[in-house]
């Protein structure tokens, strides 16, 4: 409709096919909300991590605590590792296979490489939690400063008529 002729019916096929793609590709709501919660509750899940290993408990033990002590996505999933860490599963390779999750995957790869090296635990998450607590507030910065960018556009289109008008007047 818009470009019409015989142009017209190629490109509504490529702007459909456009559409298709760009559709396919958007993030479902609930997946959305879901990934920015585990986001959002893991630095507080591992400070939680590091306490009950500083208090001596082993790692399986610790993420059933702390699994206990949470709520909302983040509870499920630390619930499912502390299982298969009951269940009698070798560490290493649960740990592993939770660095392979989008989320989880910098506390797995932390784990499994102290249980594998034997070197602590406690120390290793404790400097997950901070550079974990550090993304999280460089990502709201980079939020925060990208307001300011989006804005510009429609306040220059609300403003830019009334200079004119006043100009002209």
């Amino acid at each position: 409709l818009v470009v019409g002729g015989d142009l017209g019916l190629p490109a509504g096929a490529a702007g459909a096919a456009a559409g298709w793609v760009v559709v396919g590709r958007m993030e479902a709501p609930a997946v959305r909300r879901r990934r920015e919660q585990i986001e959002a509750a893991l630095p507080h899940a591992v400070d939680l991590l590091v306490a009950c290993l500083a208090a001596g408990s082993a790692p399986g033990s610790a993420v059933a605590e702390v699994a206990d002590a949470l709520d909302g996505a983040l509870r499920e999933e630390l619930a499912g590792i502390a299982r298969r860490l009951r269940l009698g599963a070798d560490p290493v390779a649960v740990w592993r296979e939770v660095a392979a999750h989008p989320q989880l995957g910098r506390l797995g790869r932390c784990v499994a490489r102290a249980v594998d090296s034997g070197s602590s635990v406690a120390d290793a998450m404790t400097r997950l939690a901070e550079d974990l607590r550090r993304d999280a507030r460089s990502r709201v910065e980079g939020r925060a400063r990208a307001v300011g960018v989006k804005a510009a556009l429609p306040l220059g289109l609300c403003l830019l008529p009334a200079f004119v008008l006043v100009g002209v007047v």
